[in-house]
């Protein structure tokens, strides 16, 4: 029988999702492949997985697919891997560079610079690249990893500014075309504009391929992978080069899990933030793939 084709992003958020893919019982049994959250979607757009963790917006923008239930890479205050670096106060900025991995993040801050900051930069995509992003404009949206990295090397040496602002020297981040940066955690101002979590992807199947047992699968993958935090972050310390104690902290109290229904409301508000700015046409409903009444504990 053949393997279902399962997309993965290739950040450490995703990784306790997928550990027992990867490293428990049901290693072996999916064909699992790696990349950044925009090319996971692109996989299942173009019928080259069946199962992808995609940038949430792409739910709305990919034909037959449905939601695995109960999981998500969500937020519910701040994220510290989705950020906005800027040059200047954010509602001065003229020009915004977008991580080109991202799709959610970069609806995301086009939301928030039109409803939160009130202002309507020239936005274009990059590569995740700090400096050369700075360079070629006032301010970038960095997600995954090399925020998550930026975000650690700046805790000791920073400090609050305006709300929600935190301000480095650009120094500390290795920036020369600024003195200062002004730093924003897009999940932060999301919840100052709306009162709710934001989520940011989740795990969507072609409808003819999502089964209970394989969403039952997932989930028990899930639990697997939360249960073993500290083993993943043991991992991740050595490959990212980053304290394993920052890694936990970020894994335990920076990203949830869930699809609990604040989380689902974040969800179906960002829908409709989207649609108004034109990022996708009117939002269509939630569809759930069905898992079994009682997952398997791995």
């Amino acid at each position: 029988m053949t393997k279902l084709r399962i997309s993965i992003v290739q950040y450490l958020n995703t990784a306790p999702l997928v550990w027992s893919f990867t490293n428990g019982p049901l290693r072996g049994k999916y064909d699992l492949s790696f990349t950044v959250p925009s090319q996971c979607a692109e996989q299942l757009r173009a019928g080259n997985a069946d199962v992808a963790i995609i940038p949430a917006i792409e739910y709305q923008r990919i034909d037959d697919l449905v939601i695995l239930p109960v999981m998500a890479i969500a937020s519910k205050k701040q994220v510290r891997s989705l950020l906005i670096i800027s040059k200047k106060p954010i509602e001065q900025v003229k020009s915004f560079a977008l991580d080109g991995s991202s799709r959610s993040t970069q609806a995301l801050s086009r939301i928030l610079c039109a409803e939160r900051w009130k202002v309507a930069p020239q936005f274009f995509e990059a590569p995740p690249d700090l400096s050369a992003m700075l360079k070629q404009a006032d301010a970038a949206l960095l997600i995954g990893d090399p925020a998550l990295r930026i975000a650690v090397g700046m805790e000791r040496e920073s400090w609050p500014g305006a709300e929600g602002q935190t301000i480095c020297q650009a120094a500390t981040l290795g920036i020369t075309s600024s003195e200062l940066l002004y730093v924003y955690d897009v999940v932060g101002e999301w919840r100052t504009l709306t009162g709710l979590p934001a989520v940011l992807a989740v795990w969507a199947a072609r409808r003819d391929v999502a089964s209970p047992e394989v969403a039952t699968d997932f989930l028990a993958s899930r639990d697997f992978g939360l249960s073993r935090i500290s083993e993943i972050c043991f991992d991740a310390a050595r490959e990212l080069e980053l304290p394993q104690p920052a890694l936990e902290s970020y894994l335990r109290h920076n990203i949830d899990f869930s699809l609990d229904g604040e989380n689902r409301r974040g969800l179906e508000l960002y829908f409709a933030h989207a649609a108004k700015l034109g990022l996708l046409p009117q939002a269509k409903p939630l569809e759930w793939a069905v898992a079994k009444a009682e997952a398997v504990k791995l």
